[in-house]
């Protein structure tokens, strides 16, 4: 059974290209949302094993979208990745890397690495 996905970035290119790269691979099921006041409502319908979520975001930061998640008991379990191009693959190693409790992966991310890192923190 694929895992779900949900992948969460204001820049549609972005979320355009990981959702072909990632559902390319046959293993994962992928909803794409460009607005982080969203990101509840897509993870209430979506009911992913896992959210890619952009740090910085015009409507609502990241940060704040992970906090209404956590606070959401019907959702509160599914593991988040934070995208961020605030710090830079050499502070993360390139690969996802916790910082503050929290799993971050630097952008532009490389599909291979971010594979790696779902399957890391993906619920099985």
């Amino acid at each position: 059974m694929k895992k779900r996905i949900l992948v969460v970035d204001d820049e549609k290119s972005f979320t355009r290209m990981l959702k072909l790269n990632l559902e390319e691979t046959g293993k994962y099921e992928v909803r794409t949302e460009n607005k982080g006041t969203k990101t509840l409502l897509a993870a209430k319908e979506f009911k992913p094993d896992l959210i890619l979520l952009d740090v910085l975001m015009p409507d609502m930061d990241g940060g704040w979208a992970a906090s209404q998640i956590l606070a959401d008991k019907s959702v509160e379990n599914i593991p988040i990745v934070f995208l961020t191009a605030v710090t830079t693959k050499e502070e993360t190693d390139a690969r996802c890397k916790i910082i503050g409790g929290k799993t971050f992966m630097a952008k532009p991310v490389r599909i291979k690495k971010l594979i790696e890192c779902i399957e890391e923190n993906i619920i099985k």
